[in-house]
């Protein structure tokens, strides 16, 4: 079974994606600052990361190519309502970008 953190600062957006893939056999886990998530990828080590990009302690977009280093077979997939993907390629680190509002068969595709 698959882990995944989606850490965001959208509680009932975070309610609803975990929903939707518990009931796909996902083990689902939420954090709500990026402080909280940080705590929560050491303890649990997620398969996939579904990272918010304006949370109310950081970006999101900043710490993924940090989190990469600390977790290179972590998959990342940032959420975003303010950019579009184009903002976010970087050659050296694999992420994902979906934009705000993303639909849940959109995020199942990155998992």
């Amino acid at each position: 079974m698959k882990r995944v953190l989606i850490v965001d600062d959208e509680v009932d957006l975070c309610l609803l994606i975990k929903n939707y893939l518990s009931r796909k056999n996902y083990e689902v886990y939420t954090a709500h600052t990026l402080s909280d998530g940080f705590r929560k990828l050491e303890t649990i080590v997620p398969d996939v990361l579904l990272l918010d990009n304006n949370l109310p302690d950081g970006m999101g977009w900043k710490e993924a190519e940090n989190i990469h280093r600390r977790f290179p077979n972590l998959v990342i997939t940032l959420l975003s309502a303010y950019q579009t993907p184009k903002d976010f390629n970087k050659d050296d680190i694999p992420v994902n970008v979906l934009e705000k509002p993303v639909s849940l068969t959109d995020i199942e595709q990155y998992l």
